[in-house]
């Protein structure tokens, strides 16, 4: 098998993701769950970005970059799962090697804008928590965006360099990827060539580029931790960390989950571990962001309400407003039902 498109630079023109073949009975289960997955994941997040882009309540720094977020995930999953679920339900495990290629691409681009962006989202809540008073001014929109578009392109560079070097090595050996992805040391210990300065590079690019945006989130928690505890109240230290505890929980997932994949060895043993690790930071957290973010939210609850509400208006039903608490009254003359949106809502027949 000679690819010549590659300039003749490999010899193999297709690998085999292994995935979860050693689970064959459960195949079908899999299947169904990771589809479960992805629909949740594309409806939560595209959910999210459409409040943040619609309601004009949300057009905020914290809210922007949640929306980047939002817009990355659905990237981000959309580059991995579709692929693994045509593999788990026709059986066909095989991926040519361009297509390997393109995937490592996106997923290594995608896995860098998110670490810079949850780095920018830690420094925003210590503006918004430590400096509360200067908030306004240091955290602008043009501030915004050119964290936002230096998370971007941070993930851009580090991806291109990556996939360069990648692209050039050489293949001529067993083609089985133990993986359910196109993922940096999987693929690399397949080549026949001298993979030194790719190794050599990924660390300079991990040292450059990862390791700055990790520095920066751990310093700001640690002084939004020494900031909270220093709030004499009770409740005022309730109120503080609830506006950064959702952050924090997707943060340690990520993190936690993608230093054990690539600080530990890549031994026999630890290998199964590994995969069932990756499967958090690229399927899991993708999912459980809006989760997280948006019930915990007041903002985003009520953006969701007017949403509603809108929607409501939109097909026809006249609404009129009584408030009690946080709930919105409708009342469809043409149905006869009536809806209530509040801490919960439900639909009644008179």
């Amino acid at each position: 098998m000679v690819n010549t498109e590659w300039g003749n630079q490999t010899s193999i023109s297709e690998f085999i993701l292994l995935g979860f073949g050693n689970l064959l009975e459960l195949q079908l289960l899999l299947f169904l769950l990771f589809l479960v997955i992805y629909m949740v994941t594309m409806a939560g997040n595209i959910l999210i970005v459409t409040l943040v882009v619609t309601d004009q309540h949300l057009h905020t720094p914290m809210y922007f970059f949640l929306g980047n977020l939002s817009c990355l995930e659905t990237c981000y999953s959309s580059a991995i799962l579709p692929r693994m679920l045509a593999s788990l339900l026709t059986g066909d495990r095989t991926i040519s090697f361009r297509i390997c290629i393109i995937q490592y691409y996106f997923f290594g681009f995608l896995l860098g804008v998110e670490c810079c962006l949850l780095s920018v989202t830690s420094y925003d809540r210590y503006l918004a928590i430590c400096k509360p008073l200067h908030y306004a001014t240091r955290m602008n929109g043009r501030l915004c965006l050119q964290l936002a578009a230096g998370s971007w392109i941070n993930g851009l560079l580090v991806s291109s360099t990556m996939t360069s070097l990648m692209s050039q090595l050489s293949f001529c050996g067993p083609n089985e990827v133990d993986h359910f992805l196109c993922d940096f040391t999987p693929v690399k210990k397949l080549s026949c060539s001298d993979t030194s300065l790719m190794d050599i590079v990924a660390f300079l690019m991990a040292a450059i580029f990862t390791l700055p945006p990790f520095l920066l989130m751990l310093t700001s928690y640690i002084c939004i931790i020494t900031t909270i505890l220093r709030v004499p109240s009770t409740t005022g230290r309730q109120k503080a960390f609830s506006t950064c505890s959702s952050h924090l929980i997707v943060v340690t997932t990520f993190y936690g989950t993608l230093m054990i994949v690539y600080m530990l060895p890549d031994t026999d043993t630890l290998r199964v571990l590994n995969k069932v690790f990756s499967i958090f930071y690229t399927v899991l957290t993708p999912m459980v962001n809006p989760l997280i973010y948006s019930p915990r939210n007041k903002e985003v609850k009520e953006a969701l309400r007017r949403a509603i509400n809108a929607f409501l208006t939109l097909t026809g039903i006249e609404t009129g407003v009584k408030f009690k608490g946080l709930c919105t009254w409708g009342k469809s003359p043409a149905w006869g039902m009536q809806i209530a949106i509040g801490e919960e809502w439900w639909i009644s027949a008179e």
